[in-house]
């Protein structure tokens, strides 16, 4: 795909990755849709970091947990050609531990928002598109100290494939899972970086490896139903 001049949805678009996202996607030409929740002020700042309105580019502000503002965003930014469910949340617990309320708003916004977006987005009136899926490389393995995060985010694996086959030829829907990038909050920086030393790489991820990543997808019309590890190697141990 020719992403010049395309719509790319980036949602969670105003901070930390999806930040990055959007930067790459509107310095590649794209038109971009920042999606943000409580984030307005960064995504302000962003959309004139990218050249504005003038530019191509917007923002749009919803809550994803609220399912019903899905269709929506899509009836106020009208056609899209690649969507980017990059928004997650992440509170690690166990099984035997973890709040109930906590479980939901994860499922929520890791699995079914994504999921809503995705079906919003093949049922537009498009010849063809692109769906890319922000998972975690804890897809590949059993978490021994996790709860509903990495589960939420096998779930949305697996529908990163079914869909993938269920919507081919004309939408192709794959999936980036990354390693340590950014830590998350409320993680102590000696925990995060013991995990980076722990890859086989021995490193961080590279912000513009995991840009590159999705770019590549993007524009690789060969491409469908496959998950990019961007992750040092740490779904290796």
């Amino acid at each position: 795909m020719d992403i010049v001049n395309k719509t790319v949805l980036i949602t969670g678009g105003a901070l930390r990755i999806g930040n990055e996202i959007c930067r790459a996607f509107a310095e590649a030409g794209a038109h971009v849709v920042i999606h943000c929740n409580k984030s307005s002020h960064q995504a302000v700042v962003l959309l004139e970091e990218l050249g504005g309105t003038a530019a191509g580019h917007s923002i749009y502000q919803c809550d994803l947990s609220d399912f019903e503002t899905i269709p929506e965003l899509f009836q106020q930014v009208g056609s899209i050609d690649v969507l980017i469910n990059n928004a997650s949340t992440f509170v690690m617990g166990s099984l035997a531990d973890e709040d109930f309320d906590d479980a939901q708003f994860q499922f929520d916004i890791n699995y079914w928002a994504p999921v809503k977006l995705m079906r919003a987005f093949q049922s537009q009136s498009i010849d063809s598109g692109c769906i890319i899926n922000l998972l975690d490389q804890r897809i590949d393995k059993v978490d021994p100290i996790g709860g509903s995060y990495p589960i939420s985010k096998k779930a949305l694996h697996d529908a990163t494939l079914q869909a993938a086959v269920q919507w081919a030829p004309r939408i192709r829907v794959n999936g980036i899972a990354p390693g340590p990038v950014i830590a998350p909050e409320g993680l102590k920086s000696s925990i995060h970086q013991a995990r980076i030393d722990a890859t086989p790489l021995k490193r961080r991820i590279s912000l513009q490896d995991l840009t590159d990543s999705c770019l590549f997808l993007a524009k690789n019309e060969s491409i469908t139903g496959n998950i990019i590890y961007v992750d040092c190697g740490e779904h290796l141990i």
